[in-house]
């Protein structure tokens, strides 16, 4: 069929052209761009630095090189599961103290699978308002009742829990809000194990991030795993390299590998990715003083110059108006540095997201956020 370009047909397309247009005239028209390398960056989520750190990149080749072969040519359960996601899967155990483990292709897969499988018809979904597109996305696919509670308010929670009827209960929040930095609060884990709700942390910005081991949440409140808590990291942020995991319960583990539809019909995860992320927990592992160290500076930084108290090292500075932010990434450019603007929808009202990361000189990180205060004013 060859188009008729004068078509009322083929006119449908101009709908995305004026849309398009309506996104730019209100600033939140959004675009791929190859950034300079030589800029120093404070936009990304690799928290450590580790993404620039080759020492670990030619431990995962050499790891690969010793296999017979470098990919996993298809899904877990036809023969892609790997020697390599194995051995990584029973460090994770052991490093986290859950009883099992399972490698997924990233978060939003992760995500997906448990958010899509877990719940059934006569249970209950309760997300945080403010958790990821990637459960939301997933939680339009259910059958089963979907609520909402306040951002971080666990009476909210407890009260929905207690004033809903169900055969199960699950609950999704995360260790660290992405685009807020603030932290998963210890009452609603109370909460969930008092009324024992099925409780699924997405640890992607607290690992590598939170507690004296930079294992995430779960070792920053001291809480021991069990059997109704579900763990969801992810390999693309603090761990530099790209990929996701589910820690849980055997029994959940099982069930996931038999229902959830995004790790049945999706190839396995990348062999040197999940080798790449073995080296950088291990390299955690040494460094995680040193770390410790840098993060400790990062925060009394921050207090000094914004008298914000920090836990993690995202920045949020609230701006509010989508034009500013923009403005205020391109005079950040212009010293030298990459932070992050961000726009509706992902915000409700915009902000400037600047990410602490840990192999930034300290002294240039300094310098630049007086500069940053000065400018937002």
């Amino acid at each position: 069929m060859q188009w008729d370009w004068e078509s009322k047909s083929c006119s449908r397309l101009s709908m995305y052209s004026q849309e398009l247009k309506a996104l730019q005239k209100a600033n939140l028209y959004r675009s791929r761009e190859l950034y300079d390398t030589k800029l120093t960056d404070l936009a990304s989520n690799d928290y450590l630095g580790l993404a620039e750190d080759f020492e670990i990149f030619d431990k995962a080749v050499e790891a690969v090189r010793n296999c017979r072969s470098h990919s996993p040519k298809a899904s877990q359960l036809v023969n892609g599961y790997h020697d390599i996601h194995f051995q990584f899967e029973n460090y994770l155990k052991w490093r986290s103290g859950f009883e099992e483990a399972m490698v997924v292709g990233s978060g939003f897969l992760a995500n997906l699978s448990l958010i899509e499988a877990l719940p059934r018809k006569k249970d209950i979904l309760i997300l945080d308002e403010e958790y990821h597109a990637s459960g939301m996305l997933a939680s339009k696919l259910l059958s089963c009742e979907v609520l909402f509670f306040r951002h971080n308010d666990a009476a909210h929670l407890r009260q929905l829990l207690q004033s809903h009827t169900y055969q199960r209960a699950i609950v999704a929040v995360e260790g660290i809000y992405s685009m807020g930095g603030d932290l998963l609060e210890k009452e609603i884990f109370t909460v969930c194990d008092e009324m024992k709700a099925l409780l699924i942390v997405d640890e992607a910005h607290s690992v590598g991030v939170l507690g004296d081991d930079f294992l995430g949440i779960f070792s920053y409140h001291d809480i021991i795993p069990k059997p109704n808590h579900i763990k969801m990291g992810t390999l693309g942020k603090a761990m530099g390299s790209y990929g996701a995991y589910i820690l849980a319960s055997d029994a959940v583990i099982t069930f996931l590998l038999n229902r959830a539809k995004a790790v049945i019909y999706a190839t396995a995860p990348s062999v040197f990715d999940i080798a790449l992320a073995h080296q950088a927990f291990l390299q955690v592992e040494v460094k995680k003083d040193l770390f410790a160290a840098k993060k400790e500076a990062r925060k009394a930084l921050v207090k000094e110059i914004f008298d914000v108290d920090l836990e993690g090292l995202i920045l949020k500075i609230e701006i509010g108006d989508s034009a500013k932010v923009m403005a205020l990434k391109a005079f950040a450019l212009k010293e030298g540095f990459l932070i992050g603007a961000i726009r509706p929808p992902t915000v409700k009202k915009a902000i400037l997201r600047v990410i602490l990361r840990l192999n930034v000189d300290e002294k240039r990180l300094r310098d630049f956020l007086i500069k940053l205060k000065e400018a937002v004013g």
